[in-house]
């Protein structure tokens, strides 16, 4: 009797220890599996800006919240009492979350579910966190083999020694040789979408900065020698449209669409201040040639000046009256160059917010690059233009492309100039004639 007792003993500890395993393999966790379905499909009609039904779900504080039903999104240990699942699962497409959308995926549903019926814990995360900066950094799908179609071309930038050009792709960074646009280097792991591609202090490194609007933006480091991503410097709640590297620092100005601007020690590998003066998105940014001071473009309709060490505002200029596509400056930060959507070059100054010049354009510009004496500007009227700085007169009105010329890249010493099109068409041209080098779609 005793040895049949020590026996059943044993069965029930053995099977009780493979349940306790089991529920532990099959058990979920929100920092790494249900945080991600939310941020891609949820927050972007419930945070901050736009909290539909008055519901937030941006922050762990608010995504436990009741919005304006008063129904409990979460109730721990039940999921058909969960306003979450109910809202997820309904039959009315009025109902359904998420709305105007596809409907979350059986698969994805039972997680949540699955998730509540196991209490709902939030691994210790602080309330105030938000739910984008506690999700892993992802590994982002391959981009296809072949486009199918050509990829608007948001971003470009120069190798260091000018004989590569550098383009936006879908989930990958293009490389091209800049003498016959040959496809050299693909470089994966990327944000949906690139808005900025920039050279770091390190030749075989580019900052790159994009993301998938409403949902999530990221600067990942790219380490050219070895193909990979050296680390994700920046995240946020909406893409990152440019980047800017401080003059004689190890600091990075990184421009959100969720209307700030980063400043990130990257010595230290991390956020040193963040700038939320500009009410909408930020659109470029740049540094004095000093690196004191630290200016931006936004579609508040504003272009502003800020210490680049404190980030005190040192001047608002109101003069375009229509969202300000880029800037640049000059002076040592004295004066400044800015384009925008009223389809003008404005030049002005950040004592009194002085207008100083204003020069029109054919069209709708896009973010600018300034070498020592001009200012090259892309334009949504097929051409792009050089602004001499020391005259504001117009130079050079270059037409070439078929659609919108939406990105440009210079390098100085290659003597070359690189201009993308809306269409996916790149083309290199001479800096000292614009005669034109080399033209191709960028399509793998």
């Amino acid at each position: 009797m005793i040895r049949r007792i020590r026996i059943f003993a044993l069965i029930g500890a053995s099977v009780t220890s493979i349940c306790i395993n089991l529920q532990a393999q099959d058990a979920v966790g929100f920092r790494d599996q249900v945080a991600p379905i939310l941020q891609e499909h949820c927050v972007a009609c419930h945070c901050a800006k736009r909290a539909e039904g008055g519901y937030r779900l941006d922050t762990i504080e608010q995504l436990s919240k009741p919005g304006d039903g008063a129904a409990s999104p979460i109730v721990a240990g039940k999921r058909d009492q969960s306003e979450w699942i109910l809202r997820m699962k309904h039959a009315d497409p009025d109902l359904r979350m998420p709305l105007d959308s596809e409907p979350l995926s059986a698969e994805s549903i039972e997680l949540i579910s699955k998730w509540i019926d196991q209490g709902a814990k939030l691994e210790g995360i602080p309330a105030t966190d938000p739910l984008w900066s506690i999700i892993p950094p992802r590994t982002y799908p391959p981009a296809p083999e072949h486009y199918a179609l050509a990829f608007p071309i948001t971003a470009l930038a120069f190798s260091s020694d000018g004989t590569q050009v550098f383009s936006s792709g879908y989930h990958e960074v293009l490389a091209w040789n800049a003498a016959d646009g040959a496809l050299v280097g693909r470089f994966g792991n990327q944000t949906q979408r690139i808005y900025a591609i920039a050279s770091s202090s390190d030749p075989n490194k580019l900052f790159v900065g994009g993301g998938t609007p409403g949902s999530i933006g990221e600067v990942r480091l790219l380490n050219l020698a070895n193909r990979s991503v050296e680390q994700t410097i920046v995240r946020g709640s909406d893409v990152v449209l440019d980047v800017a590297l401080r003059p004689g620092s190890q600091e990075l100005a990184v421009a959100m669409a969720d209307n700030t601007i980063r400043i990130i020690n990257l010595e230290k590998n991390e956020q040193r201040r963040m700038i939320a003066s500009h009410a909408d998105w930020v659109t470029q940014l740049a540094y004095s040639e000093d690196g004191k001071r630290l200016g931006s473009s936004s579609r508040d309709k504003s272009a502003k000046v800020a210490d680049a060490e404190t980030g005190e505002l040192l001047g608002s200029y109101p003069g375009h009256a229509a969202a300000v596509r880029g800037i640049a400056a000059f002076q040592d930060g004295k004066q400044w160059i800015s384009v925008g959507a009223d389809n003008k070059i404005h030049r002005w100054e950040v004592e009194n917010a002085k207008k100083v010049a204003e020069i029109p354009l054919g069209g709708d510009p896009q973010k600018l690059v300034k070498d020592q004496s001009s200012v090259w500007i892309p334009n949504a009227d097929k051409h792009w233009y050089r602004l001499e700085l020391a005259n504001n007169a117009i130079a050079t009105k270059q037409p070439g492309h078929e659609d919108w010329i939406t990105s440009i890249a210079i390098h100085s010493a290659a003597g070359k100039i690189a201009t993308g099109s809306m269409d996916g068409s790149i083309r290199v041209w001479n800096l000292s004639d614009a005669a034109l080098v080399k033209a191709w779609v960028a399509k793998p």
